[in-house]
């Protein structure tokens, strides 16, 4: 994988903000990283990212909302988004698809490693 492949991590909880930021790293990602939804749509917007992954639950602004305002803009649309919660209800699940997400990963089903290796194998389909 090589640097250029800029990945935002919206994600509230530090230890894995912090666990899945290494990880990324690690790979060659350029790693973004915002703790609330309102922080994470403005790196959004500035850096237009390759790849969001997101939580839903998050403050200032939850994740279904930045996931909202992300398809409705023009030049954010095709950014992928890939949902990493723990709200794994079929509801939020088909929610977060039809909202236009990539994909919806449990947080507490996948490793750091895992979820980086989903990451590569949804950019490599691209």
């Amino acid at each position: 994988m090589n640097g250029k492949i800029k990945i935002l991590l919206i994600e509230d909880d530090s230890f894995l903000l912090s666990m899945y930021a290494a990880k990324f790293e690690l790979e060659g990602f350029r790693t973004m990283v915002a703790r609330d939804g309102e922080e994470g749509l403005r790196l959004a917007a500035k850096e237009v990212p390759d790849v969001i992954l997101l939580d839903i639950m998050l403050p200032k602004m939850d994740g279904f909302e930045v996931l909202r305002r992300l398809k409705s803009d023009e030049r954010l649309k095709k950014i992928m988004v890939i949902l990493l919660t723990n709200l794994g209800q079929k509801d939020d699940i088909g929610k977060g698809l039809d909202m236009g997400a990539e994909d919806y990963l449990i947080k507490a089903h996948f490793t750091p490693s895992e979820v980086v290796e989903k990451v590569k194998r949804r950019l490599g389909g691209r």
